[in-house]
């Protein structure tokens, strides 16, 4: 049998994609019973922009949503506004855009319908673990003042962990930040979420745990009020701050962990001090310090010349023998408390700029150590991990060296 041509294996009759949008289209406006319809749902989510309303509602039961719009001019007429959340019902008209390829409801009026399940759900959970003493205040604990180890849980995909890393880095130069990644949306997150927890735990050398995700969608967030993941975080022995980005009432995430930002960013701000502060705090401090023991000199000064007049108006002697002895011990007394104190203030302060000294990498360099970077700026820390012909920059105390690797020892 000879083959067929191309010609005759191309069907016959083809619609165009215009063709098919519109005959679906035609199917759904034309159709009276969608001309206006009573829709009752949840509202999962719902963005305010200047021409209307735009929202979702999503049935609670099953795994189905609808695209809704109420335009500007209807909002006035409307009984309450879509609240994500809230079960409501609405009425409007089918519509299709061919543009798009989309179709979604144009709404007319919107009722309240009661508490949407979610919300009820949320309520419910939050309830229970507040009764069990999760959220109580007295199982918290702050963050240490200087970690040295920081571990962050958020997705290595996620604005988020860069927005993270800058932050610490331009605060705490010299931290040690390790990622441990998880899945931050969806169904899987709630589980990703609890491992990566746990891993952290396991690894032993983090301080303090940021657990991070930028903004989104209620649904987007649903992962922060699962219980497997607040019941990690209150277990957890390691002290959490929680930066996840929205403007809503928190989450129970936030409502367990030690400390609650709004956002990824403000999280790391919680979780270090500032470098330069503790600096200008130091230089501060010393020079209060000097300034309180020049006015104790001085008042102990004035007294004494104060007690001389004194011994003069009443003449020599015994008494004037008592007073001198109590003088000169007194005046022992106070220099040997002055030279103890500034004495441990001056170790405080070796100690201090010792701990600053160790923090800043550049003094690392100058000990003869060369920090090995990648082409895209990423650390070497094994030399397993690079390849024969591999290009590395190499950042020594002065200057920076660019190699070509031709062994590997």
């Amino acid at each position: 049998m000879a083959p067929r041509s191309s010609s005759q294996l191309f069907p016959e009759v083809a619609v165009s994609v215009a063709g098919v949008t519109q005959y679906v289209q035609d199917l759904l406006e034309g159709d009276e019973q969608l001309h206006q319809i009573w829709v009752i749902g949840e509202v999962s989510s719902a963005k305010a922009h200047s021409k209307g309303v735009f929202f979702t509602l999503q049935d609670p039961q099953e795994a189905a949503s609808i695209n809704c719009v109420t335009w500007k001019s209807q909002q006035t007429k409307l009984v309450t506004l879509p609240e994500p959340g809230e079960l409501v019902v609405v009425l409007g008209q089918m519509k299709v855009y061919p543009s798009r390829g989309q179709y979604q409801l144009t709404v007319w009026q919107c009722l309240p319908a009661g508490d949407g399940l979610a919300a009820l759900r949320y309520r419910q959970l939050r309830e229970r673990l507040l009764a069990e003493g999760l959220f109580d205040p007295a199982r918290k604990c702050l963050p240490p003042a200087h970690p040295q180890v920081v571990a962050v849980v958020t997705s290595a995909q996620a604005a988020a962990w860069g927005d993270i890393q800058r932050t610490l880095q331009s605060r705490y130069p010299g931290l040690q930040v390790l990622l441990s990644p998880a899945t931050v949306q969806g169904e899987q997150a709630p589980v990703s979420i609890v491992r990566a927890i746990a891993r952290v735990i396991q690894d032993t050398r983090a301080d303090v745990i940021i657990l991070a995700r930028g903004g989104g969608a209620t649904e987007d967030l649903a992962c922060f009020n699962d219980e497997r993941v607040v019941r990690a975080i209150s277990d957890c022995p390691i002290p959490v701050i929680t930066g996840i980005g929205h403007e809503r009432d928190q989450s129970l995430a936030d409502l367990a962990a030690d400390v609650a930002a709004h956002t990824p960013t403000a999280a790391a701000a919680i979780a270090v001090p500032n470098l330069e502060e503790l600096q200008l705090e130091l230089a501060g401090g010393l020079m209060r310090l000097r300034q309180a023991i020049a006015s104790q000199l001085l008042d102990q000064q004035e007294l004494l010349q104060s007690i001389r007049r004194r011994l003069q108006v009443y003449g020599v002697g015994k008494r004037l023998n008592r007073e001198l002895q109590q003088q000169v011990w007194l005046q022992q007394r106070l220099l040997q408390s002055i030279q103890n104190r500034l004495l441990h203030e001056q170790n405080h302060q070796k100690f201090l700029a010792q701990t600053l000294e160790s923090l800043d990498p550049k003094a690392v360099l100058r000990r003869g150590y060369a920090l090995v970077q990648r082409e895209n700026g990423k650390v070497v820390r094994r030399g397993r991990s690079l390849a024969l012909g591999d290009e590395v920059r190499i950042q020594l105390s002065e200057g920076k060296l660019k190699a070509v690797i031709t062994e590997i020892e």
